[in-house]
């Protein structure tokens, strides 16, 4: 406990000063050699810093961790699990999310999505079997693409946000799921009777998890509205912020519990001893994981309604 209430406050800190930096040179004049480097090593034309200009480094350093703690997991298991190879297929996965330009037709972006998970498959496959056999290749195979899913596509779901919102919608909707850990914890610890998955998370009840919500829920709502007067966007009624609350805190939930059904099939407590007090960097992550899509969609579906836009003179 003591390790968390240190550690946690400093990595919401990092988080907060990472975003600022993000959201501070977005839009801003790049130096003449950084423009020039792009220009001539990747055909970008852009002079100005795009953004996620720090949120995608930093993402991207993020799943090559996690994906070593992935790879040894799957060692745990006598699966072969290359650190290369999996850092590789999460950091393809995370590309593929962000880079691809949003004004190709729709069946182009569907087919180089499609063109990119044909390669990891293959790509793995070929690894796997170059010592001319083929024992274990199937599980392996399988595991690239559990970190190309679970560690890129899942984490480029932030990007995704990242290229439509600011950075304050992104470390809303990132408190806003890990609230719900904090208040499950500390609700489970104080009302927890009733076990909710014993076979899978024992110490997870069904009173942290009502607590957490809870949290999540309020969250949601206030930051909902924090966001909005921030950055002059015209945003819905409070309850849908803390529906949309509820739904994150409960995709966290049911991220980390599927980040105990590897670990637990691994038999291991934690995915590493990066983090003390944590455990590993996907204990951190878990939640967050599978709330991205939960938020992604929601904010489409509101800004197809018309909200999260700017506010209109007088209005």
């Amino acid at each position: 406990m003591a390790k968390r209430l240190i550690l946690g406050p400093i990595m919401i800190l990092l988080l907060i000063g990472a975003l600022a930096l993000d959201q501070w040179l977005d839009g801003r004049t790049m130096p003449g050699w950084i423009a020039r480097a792009l220009s001539y090593g990747l055909g970008f034309k852009e002079t100005t810093f795009p953004p996620g200009v720090i949120t995608l480094p930093l993402l991207t350093i993020l799943v090559t961790i996690a994906a070593r703690e992935l790879s040894s997991l799957l060692e745990s298991e006598n699966i072969e699990g290359s650190k290369r190879m999996l850092s590789a297929a999460a950091i393809a996965g995370l590309l593929v999310s962000c880079l691809v330009p949003a004004t190709l037709p729709a069946t182009t972006v569907v087919g180089i999505f499609g063109t990119v998970s044909v390669m990891v498959l293959t790509v793995a496959m070929t690894f796997y079997s170059r010592h001319k056999t083929v024992e274990g290749v199937i599980a392996a195979t399988g595991g690239v693409l559990l970190s190309y899913v679970y560690l890129g596509i899942m984490a480029g779901f932030l990007l995704a946000l990242r290229r439509e919102h600011s950075v304050f919608v992104i470390g809303w909707i990132i408190l806003t799921t890990k609230s719900c850990d904090i208040g499950a914890y500390f609700s489970g610890k104080a009302f927890g009777r009733h076990k909710l998955i014993p076979w899978l998370s024992p110490g997870k009840t069904w009173e942290g998890l009502v607590g957490g919500v809870l949290l999540s829920a309020t969250l949601g709502a206030v930051g909902m509205f924090w966001v909005g007067s921030h950055e002059g966007l015209q945003v819905p009624a409070w309850w849908h912020g803390a529906l949309l609350g509820m739904s994150l805190g409960i995709a966290g939930q049911a991220g980390d519990l599927l980040e105990s059904i590897l670990k637990r099939d691994a038999g291991k407590k934690d995915s590493g001893r990066g983090i003390p007090g944590f455990g590993g960097l996907l204990d951190v992550l878990d939640s967050i994981l599978l709330a991205s899509p939960v938020a992604f969609w929601w904010l489409h579906v509101m800004q197809n309604k018309g909200y999260f836009g700017a506010l209109v003179a007088g209005g």
